[in-house]
């Protein structure tokens, strides 16, 4: 069935399956013909979805990672995990709903999930701040991190954000020194931390609940320090040359495994992970369990120690 929101680049296949759709609306009872041509168009449908797919500009995938059917953290949260239960606010201002956390279980073991929550309609995107978080979400999920640590649970972050709110308010309750604690804290927090980008990763709104000993990426999910519109505007005032921008910032996921900036690229089903949310929830969850098993091997202090290193050897640079 076609999607009810589709991207440009998809539209022949999009129009193929509008055709497919009308055949199955009006297809003759018990007509093996009418069915083999259906299935004949399905399999083209496929084969052209895939090819379109496998060669997405980086501009393209920003479009993806953006769709509006694309799974958020709850739906994640309540396809990957049992048992969650929300907690809220920062026990500083006020409850941020941009960014939703509380305990769970994985397999059966307790763990702890933060991550960005956009809205699918209107009365959802106010409610959730476009995803933006505020400062006092970076301190909810402070605050959560910080209980993890307590009960010894591992702490699973999903990040989807444009980036943090930028907004009067914001600034005069701290944003930056919210991010920056975050950071901090992150860093040496005696717990182990996986964090995936599962749509869009924005400048440092993304980075406040990405410092973990693995770092995980859906395969058309974008991570980067702007977004490609922000830096075309920047560099060449010019706001449409955003395709060009994230080409130049290496936002996808296969730039940013060669730059080491990730560890994992998750494969998502053909099309992108709105086309098949379950497929993708179980890919999801295998990965989040190798990964907690490859680090809970090591003690709390060799995993503090790692962290530290693996943020520290990003990037390359000479001294004069």
């Amino acid at each position: 069935m076609a999607n009810k929101h589709w991207l440009e680049f998809e539209r022949h296949v999009v129009e193929l399956e509008k055709k497919i759709d009308e055949m199955k609306g009006h297809a003759p009872e018990g007509s093996a013909s009418h069915a083999d041509e259906i299935s004949k168009l399905e399999k083209k449908a496929k084969k052209i979805l895939s090819e379109i797919y496998s060669r997405l500009t980086p501009w393209q995938i920003t479009m993806v990672a953006r769709h509006p059917e694309r799974p958020y953290t709850l739906d994640y949260v309540h396809n990957v995990f049992e048992d969650f239960m929300e907690l809220h606010g920062d026990r500083r201002f006020r409850d941020d709903q941009a960014i939703v956390g509380g305990v769970a279980r994985l397999d059966g073991a307790p763990v702890m999930i933060i991550g960005n929550q956009k809205g699918r309609n209107t009365k959802e995107k106010i409610l959730r701040n476009f995803g933006m978080p505020n400062p006092e979400g970076y301190r909810k999920a402070l605050r959560l991190m910080e209980m993890a640590e307590r009960f010894s649970m591992p702490v699973f972050t999903f990040i989807d954000t444009p980036g943090a709110y930028p907004g009067i308010g914001a600034e005069e309750r701290g944003q930056s020194e919210a991010i920056a604690f975050n950071l901090m804290k992150m860093s040496t927090l005696k717990t182990p931390i996986i964090a995936t980008v599962i749509g869009e990763g924005g400048s440092g709104g993304a980075l406040a609940i990405g410092v973990a000993d693995r770092v995980m990426m859906l395969e058309f999910a974008t991570y980067s320090v702007i977004s490609p519109e922000g830096c075309a505007a920047i560099l060449w005032k010019d706001g449409s040359k955003a395709d060009l921008a994230a080409k130049t910032l290496k936002i996808d996921a296969g730039e940013l495994m060669k730059l080491g900036v990730i560890d994992k690229i998750i494969n998502e089903p053909v099309g992108g992970a709105h086309r098949d949310p379950r497929a993708i929830s179980t890919s999801l969850k295998t990965a989040l369990v190798s990964a907690l098993k490859d680090i809970k091997s090591s003690n709390v202090d060799s995993l503090v120690k790692n962290r530290y290193k693996k943020f520290r050897s990003i990037g390359v640079f000479s001294e004069g």
